[in-house]
């Protein structure tokens, strides 16, 4: 495990090198391409999941059931991974991360080769999943996708935030800036926008 060399990062008020474990429990994590083991099936893979989050069984088995539904994949719930589109296993993953109910949800590039159907309903899932008070941490280089999806902004380049807020408040901050997020994202970032990168926060 990397230490840092200065300062800490806290989860729900447990330090993630002092108390990995308990920050662990109450978060939830989406890569861009998620790792899933092919020759499962996907609900075998979810138990997986569950029995690492040490999940009852019996809230484990009413867990599972409830997203397969909720993702649509009920249907294919006892065929192999590898069987699975593109589309299905992003959404399998997603189960992965909130079947042991996490209170932090961080996901990275959540929209990579998904068609405009299946984008379209996880945005609608991370906003349900929002208002019922978790937290989600989406990190993007899509600009739309930030824009539409986050309460607040936080655009970062070459490791700095170089602003957060709402988008009204990241406007002001830049001088009453009139426009949408691309345009803005690109004055502020100059000429090395290719490196600039977007962290969108629904609470």
């Amino acid at each position: 495990m990397l230490h840092p060399s200065s300062g800490s990062i806290r989860i729900g008020g447990f330090d993630i090198h002092q108390s990995a474990l308990e920050a662990k429990s109450i978060t939830g994590y989406i890569p861009d391409r998620p790792y899933i083991y092919n020759k499962l099936t996907g609900r075998e893979f979810l138990y997986f999941i569950t029995d690492l989050y040490a999940v009852p069984k019996l809230k484990a088995e009413k867990r599972i059931d409830q997203l397969l539904e909720e993702f649509t994949l009920t249907e294919w719930e006892d065929e192999l991974v590898e069987s699975y589109s593109h589309g299905m296993k992003q959404r399998l993953a997603t189960c992965a991360a909130l079947v042991h109910e996490p209170k932090i949800l961080v996901v990275d590039e959540p929209m990579v080769g998904l068609d405009p159907r299946g984008a379209k309903f996880l945005k609608d899932s991370f906003k349900r999943y929002a208002k019922q008070g978790m937290t989600i941490f989406l990190s993007t280089h899509s600009l739309n996708v930030a824009e539409e999806v986050s309460d607040r902004l936080a655009i970062i380049q070459r490791g700095e935030i170089l602003c957060a807020g709402t988008l009204d408040e990241i406007k002001r901050q830049s001088g009453n800036f009139e426009g949408g997020l691309e345009p803005l994202f690109l004055q502020l970032t100059g000429e090395q926008a290719t490196t600039g990168a977007i962290n969108g926060n629904l609470q």
